[in-house]
């Protein structure tokens, strides 16, 4: 007896949709970050002397304004399985520039402007390099990390620029009226929300993951995959450039070394908020509750007198569970549907949707 067509062709099976709409919302690895930060919260607020006062707050959402600004495009980029290892040299790179133009005379905005042009033209060079050159972003980025490092260094040496003006500082520094929260946030949700909408509800989100899962595929269904990487390394260069001239008037200090090592931390909330590193899934909300868990569990363990290697440890280890259970995960979801195929006498092939 000779089997149908329709009955020996492997089966496409979209595992997300195949699961009721309320499944699809809560049991993901994103609600399940946002829950584990909530439970930290609860242990924090309930164990560690201080971790309730406003100044904590305050100084908690100070520090991790420039990895929730750079996280933004990050995720973007990685969506779309690229990477990028210069953000920290950018933020360096602009705020040295912010600093020498500042001292040479130049109006803040003008020299802060600049400063942020500056890290435009960064984003630019990766992105040249990556989507026309045709090099592999994990090794332009890598080079570009050592050249735009020796370059603030370069400008500045081992001296530093500490004189800014008083009202630039201080508006870097204030914290939104009759609250702790700092003044920064008002950017970042305003750029929060712009990529939530870029990414979830647009034609070019869609994009980013269609290229992420096969960008052969992405190429021929009409997406200009080159234009649309160049793009996100101008974005990402940008965005950085911005938290280089904000970390430099938070800590009035411009150095060559400021913002060195931040690109792990950068990388490890992504990942930890849900973002593939092989691409093709993601989601915002699920990378800003990643990065808020890195800072609060980070600011918790320091108030109750945990040293910062023993944190770092903690968090390298929260990055590697994140990472293994991903793909045991989608391992045990492949033996399942391989299962069930068998059982009916015929294959399923799973097909992850982002």
């Amino acid at each position: 007896m000779t089997a149908t067509a329709s009955e020996t062709r492997a089966t496409r099976t979209y595992t997300a949709h195949a699961q009721p709409a309320w499944r699809r919302a809560l049991l993901t690895r994103e609600t399940a970050v946002i829950v584990l930060l909530m439970i930290v919260i609860a242990v924090a607020l309930a164990v560690v002397p201080n971790f309730d006062s406003p100044l904590t707050v305050t100084y908690l959402l100070r520090d991790i304004a420039p990895i929730l600004l750079i996280a933004l495009p990050m995720t973007l980029i990685i969506i779309t399985e690229e990477i990028d290892l210069s953000v920290a040299s950018i933020v360096g790179l602009s705020s040295v520039m912010t600093g020498i133009l500042t001292e040479a005379g130049w109006p803040f905005a003008v020299a802060a402007i600049t400063a942020v042009l500056v890290g435009a033209v960064a984003g630019a060079i990766n992105g040249f390099l990556i989507t026309v050159v045709g090099l592999p972003s994990l090794a332009v980025t890598i080079g570009t990390l050592a050249l735009f490092r020796g370059i603030a260094v370069g400008l500045l040496g081992t001296t530093a620029i500490t004189e800014f003006p008083e009202f630039w500082t201080d508006l870097a520094k204030d914290n939104i009226p009759g609250t702790p929260i700092p003044g920064i946030m008002i950017p970042f949700m305003v750029l929060a929300v712009a990529f939530g909408v870029l990414l979830h509800f647009t034609p070019f989100g869609r994009s980013l993951y269609a290229i992420g899962l096969n960008k052969e595929a992405a190429a021929f269904s009409g997406i200009d995959v080159g234009r649309t990487k160049f793009l996100l390394f101008l974005m990402s260069g940008t965005v950085s450039g911005f938290a280089g001239v904000y970390f430099t008037l938070l800590y009035s200090n411009a150095r060559g070394d400021n913002a060195t090592g931040m690109e792990l931390s950068v990388i490890a909330a992504v990942l930890l908020g849900g973002v593939s590193i092989f691409g093709g899934r993601g989601a915002l909300h699920g990378v800003i509750a990643g990065v808020l868990l890195i800072g609060i569990l980070g600011s918790a363990l320091r108030l109750a007198g945990i040293t910062s290697d023993i944190i770092n440890v903690i968090t390298g280890v929260l990055l590697v569970l994140s990472v293994v259970s991903a793909s045991l995960l989608a391992w045990l979801r492949r033996r399942r549907i391989s299962a069930i195929g068998k059982k009916k006498g015929r294959s399923a092939t799973p097909v992850e949707s982002p």
